[in-house]
């Protein structure tokens, strides 16, 4: 079944509601984006995140990663088959420096679509100091 315009503007607003939740700090968007069941894995600097989507979220809950006009971020690719998607997002300027890949999964579940898995690769930079 091939992507109709419709469905790659539905995918594209649950990734830009993840782009803006994580832009302004704010739990609301992030927790609209994902299903609540969703995980993160990724790694960076060797420490691992795999955990609950909920995990990230609290981490990013008023502390945006815009903190200095420098976050950036692009769609790749996005694919879609049937209920199921996936988007590639490029992420730069988070928290000022870091730099991300990140993975997405989405299923269209009862006609909205939500991320149900984020995967990621840190590109760069170095996480801030510890508040």
């Amino acid at each position: 079944m091939a992507t109709t315009a419709q469905e790659t503007d539905q995918i594209t607003r649950t990734v830009n509601l993840y782009v803006e939740g994580v832009r302004d700090g704010d739990a609301a968007k992030l927790r609209e984006a994902f299903h609540p069941d969703s995980r993160m894995w990724g790694s960076m600097m060797g420490q691992r995140y795999d955990e609950p989507i909920e995990a990230m979220i609290a981490m990013v809950d008023g502390h945006p990663a815009d903190v200095d006009g420098s976050y950036r971020t692009h769609i790749t690719s996005l694919e879609q088959n049937d209920d199921v998607a996936t988007a590639v997002l490029t992420e730069e300027g988070f928290w000022g420096t870091l730099s991300f890949v990140d993975f997405f999964a989405l299923a269209r579940i009862d006609n909205t679509w939500k991320i149900v898995n984020k995967t990621f690769a840190h590109t760069g930079g170095e996480s801030p100091a510890a508040e």
